[in-house]
């Protein structure tokens, strides 16, 4: 009898395997995977005599906590679809993505209930509301009702094509669009970044990455499948992290190159350089060499580069290590490192192809667009068929990124095809600009982006975040840009600001730049 792919069975497994291994740890709360499963278990059952059932959409609004990660496995193996929203996001969005989604149930944290209520007349399709921690006048206490439930729920059969999540995107630019993942695209995923990865049971993974964002980039599944532990972090900031690091003996974490950053700006009595091997994963944004020097180099953690989105599960590509790579100089390795890499073994293809949809000469120089097709890529946009046909083209889901390919099948992002800058004919990177720029030692931060320009229709500019206790003049990082780039990639205009406008996945919200909408004008 065929099993449906799915991540379940990885809950499956570890309950028979790994049953009084720690599994989650929140704040003082501490539970074995027998434990952890059986929470779930009581979920599931609450969930169904709630009358939801296969296919019905259950929306969690909640930061990295033990409850938001049991809905990933309560919701989907009773066949209803996971619907993780970004808790950062204002009331109105709150209300468009859970009317969009048609909602069943909402499970709210306790600081997003009040959010939650100045819309709850407007969120007509919804017919329970669970708080998750504390009580609400109206609201169905979690924790009390897990405590009352039987752990029996009535098993379902799930098809490996049948939906496990919907993960809206940013909507940076226009309304939020549900991504359709199935099971079988979240477990491939999960099985071919542990075909790259090497991840043990007792290792220790702590969540800085946001459980919305692609599910965690899959580790919701991942973790468990090997038995590992999830330590809960419900606040992102760097002394807390490298306290847990030590505290917690975490040797597993996922991070935006913004909270790297972060990591790498703290002081350095607050690092923690473990005597155990701490691996990250980062994704995003090409990681600056300097960040990798001290990540690598003063804290002694591994660094890999992953690149994928939410519409391809989300992960297509790694910066895979190579035996030849151990020989490379830290400036060479560096550069090798901010790379996206090749596509994983269980992804599907990868290609990089002009406007004719011709693969483009791997001379690290030639751009193109990053297509993929296989495995991962998403069931289409929850009712959004035109959307979907635009990104969906003859069985091949358009990413949009601008990227080279290197004569080592290495692939290279230069830009987002809209953040491409041409000035007076030529074509200018952004992410160029940026790297070189980030390699002065007076720069934290930095974003590019075209501006109006008289005589060449657009130029350069960058937005610079000065590391502390640094000074450094406008004049200072254009000579910088002009004596390692050609001279018309250098900044036309140079504006110091205090920070650069974010999504909450730390993604730069460029478009805020280029419209003033940041509080920011140019000089």
């Amino acid at each position: 009898m065929e099993i449906a792919l799915s991540p379940m069975e990885f809950a499956r497994r570890a309950r028979r395997l790994y049953p009084d291994c720690e599994a989650v740890v929140d704040g003082a709360l501490r539970f074995t995977y027998a434990q952890f499963l059986e929470r779930c278990d009581r979920w599931s059952s609450a969930l169904q005599s709630l009358d939801v059932g296969q296919g019905d959409r259950v929306a969690y609004i909640a930061p990295n906590t033990h409850a938001h990660l049991e809905g990933y496995y309560a919701v989907p193996q009773i066949g209803a679809v996971m619907v993780p929203i970004n808790f950062r996001l204002i009331p109105q969005d709150f209300e468009y993505i859970i009317n969009h989604s048609g909602a069943k149930v909402v499970c709210v944290h306790s600081d997003l209930i009040e959010a939650v209520n100045s819309i709850r007349d407007q969120l007509v399709g919804v017919e329970h509301f669970v708080a998750l921690e504390g009580t609400a006048e109206g609201w169905i206490n979690y924790e009390e009702t897990l405590a009352a439930q039987s752990p029996k729920f009535s098993a379902v059969t799930i098809k490996e094509t049948d939906l496990i999540t919907i993960n809206y995107t940013s909507g940076t630019t226009a309304r939020p669009k549900g991504v359709m993942v199935t099971h079988r695209n979240a477990y491939l995923n999960v099985m071919g970044t542990l075909a790259h990865h090497n991840l043990q049971p007792g290792d220790r993974y702590l969540w800085t990455l946001p459980m919305f964002h692609a599910n965690g980039w899959t580790f919701t599944w991942i973790n468990t499948a090997r038995g590992m532990a999830h330590v809960c972090l419900r606040k992102v900031e760097p002394q807390g992290i490298f306290e847990l690091i030590e505290k917690e003996k975490i040797t597993m974490f996922c991070a935006a190159p913004t909270v790297l950053i972060g990591l790498t700006s703290a002081p350095v009595e607050q690092r923690a350089k473990t005597s155990w091997q701490v691996n990250v994963f980062t994704a995003g944004a090409p990681p600056a060499a300097a960040t990798i020097q001290i990540v690598e180099g003063e804290l002694g953690w591994s660094l890999t580069h992953v690149f994928g989105l939410t519409e391809t599960s989300p992960f297509i590509a790694i910066c895979e290590p190579r035996p030849e790579h151990r020989d490379l100089s830290a400036a060479e390795s560096a550069a090798l490192k901010a790379c996206q890499g090749v596509e994983l073994v269980s992804s599907g293809e990868l290609r990089v192809v002009d406007e004719g949809g011709h693969e483009v000469a791997h001379d690290g120089a030639t751009l193109g667009e990053i297509t993929v097709r296989g495995n991962v890529v998403m069931k289409g946009y929850y009712n959004d068929a035109e959307a979907t046909a635009a990104a969906i083209k003859n069985g091949w889901f358009h990413s949009g990124d601008a990227a080279v390919v290197h004569p080592n099948g290495y692939v290279e992002i230069r830009d987002r095809f809209k953040d491409v800058i041409i000035s007076g004919g030529e074509n200018v990177s952004s992410i160029e600009v940026e790297g070189c720029l980030l390699t002065h030692t007076a720069v934290q931060e930095v974003a590019v982006v075209g501006m109006p320009h008289e005589k060449w229709g657009e130029s350069p500019h960058a937005f610079v975040v000065v590391q502390a206790g640094l000074e450094v003049s406008e004049d200072e990082l254009k000579s910088h840009v002009r004596e390692n780039l050609a001279h018309f990639k250098t900044p036309q205009w140079v504006s110091f600001v205090e920070e650069l406008p974010k999504t909450a996945t730390g993604k730069v919200q460029k478009f805020m730049l280029r419209d003033g909408q940041s509080g920011i004008s140019r000089q």
